[in-house]
């Protein structure tokens, strides 16, 4: 069997020769630790992301199948972004930059993870009609009809493609920054939050149809949200599912005219309470099902909404710092959520610095040898 037919039979619970042995990628640092240990070339560790030539090379040298992270659609953020600019020096070596959605962040030197949020520019009502709402209009511009109008006979018949919708809350989430959107959601504006959120999504579902109107034919449908944190979600689920719902809705009833069945979430962090908005409009694939410190989240889920609820994730990646036996536990226990069906094993997240590199291949050798 091909590695995108395994993975879509266990989603429509068909019959499979094995698990595919699936990841979520890397943090930057680890791959420079694998690089200067010498595991893997140095050219690997440079420019490497979801699903490109590098990132494939890379399968190889591990045993990976794929990476479920491999998505194509239209360029569906704000368009164009902000110019991103150094606002200023600080004595310590940080800098204030202006990014590309148009939020302070604080930028430390020689650290590379998510960095602080000091500021941002969309705090009312003319920021938003003058410098934002202009750059969340559907054009054109933003699809490349012709590459997917070749999609269906160019892409990788090897493994599963997803069709990217974009982001209904998270990416707001990154244009007024948590502090801001908390501000709009509760203190300030209202109606411009939900203004915001309309805009936005309407331009994202003209760029969905434009796609799939090309005709290119997809595995799965999948959003990014990242909008819950170690304790729920950054709103309350009431003002979720009254903003939001609708729009899931709409996007997602639209990928089932064209036949598309799987329809996945990226969203970190405890997602319990948001379930029921995504669930009931149409998503039905939860990835990638972070354990944190709070523990198997797939399992209680699948009791609660049956089998409809599909799942892409849920390996405690941390079992991959440890050694064989923290592994080997770890397999035992994800052997029993495979045996539900309906789900493919993947590490948490992106593997973070301190991964062992034959830990890793150890893994995907070993998930490759169940068969349910």
């Amino acid at each position: 069997m091909t590695n995108r037919e395994r993975a879509m039979n266990i989603l429509h619970y068909k019959d499979v020769d094995r698990l595919p042995a699936v990841h979520f990628g890397y943090w930057g640092e680890l791959l420079q630790e694998w690089a200067q240990q010498g595991k893997i070339p140095a050219e690997l560790a440079v420019n490497n992301w979801d699903g490109n030539e590098k990132d494939r090379i890379l399968d190889g040298l591990i045993g990976w199948d794929f990476n479920w992270s491999c998505t194509r659609g239209a360029n569906s953020g704000l368009y164009p972004r902000f110019e991103e600019k150094v606002l200023e020096v600080l004595p310590d070596g940080s800098k204030r930059v202006l990014n590309g959605s148009g939020v302070i962040e604080r930028i430390k030197p020689g650290i590379t993870s998510i960095p602080a949020e000091d500021d941002y520019t969309l705090k009312d009502r003319e920021a938003f009609e003058t410098l934002y709402k202009p750059k969340m209009q559907y054009t054109p511009e933003r699809v490349d009809f012709e590459y997917f109008r070749n999609f269906n006979e160019t892409r990788d018949k090897d493994r599963p493609i997803g069709l990217n919708l974009g982001s209904v809350l998270g990416n707001i989430r990154d244009m007024t920054s948590v502090v801001g959107m908390s501000y709009l959601m509760y203190d300030e504006d209202e109606e411009l939050f939900a203004d915001i959120i309309d805009t936005y999504a309407e331009m994202q579902y003209q760029c969905v149809k434009a796609v799939l109107e090309t005709g290119a034919k997809f595995d799965f449908a999948h959003y990014w949200e990242d909008i819950c944190f170690k304790n729920g979600p950054l709103l309350s689920p009431e003002m979720f599912d009254e903003l939001c719902a609708k729009h899931y809705k709409k996007r997602n009833d639209l990928c089932h005219e064209y036949g598309i069945d799987v329809i996945s979430l990226d969203c970190d962090g405890v997602t319990e309470k948001l379930l029921p908005t995504w669930f009931e409009n149409g998503v039905n694939t939860m990835f990638p099902i972070e354990i944190g410190v709070w523990g198997d989240q797939f399992e209680p889920a699948r009791k609660k909404y049956g089998k409809g609820m599909l799942g892409v994730g849920g390996m405690d990646k941390t079992a991959l710092r440890k050694d064989k036996a923290a592994v080997d536990a770890e397999i035992e226990r994800i052997k029993r959520l495979a045996s539900m069906g309906g789900f493919i094993p993947c590490p948490d997240h992106r593997l973070m610095p301190g991964t062992k590199f034959e830990l890793v291949q150890y893994y995907a050798e070993e998930i490759k040898k169940i068969r349910l």
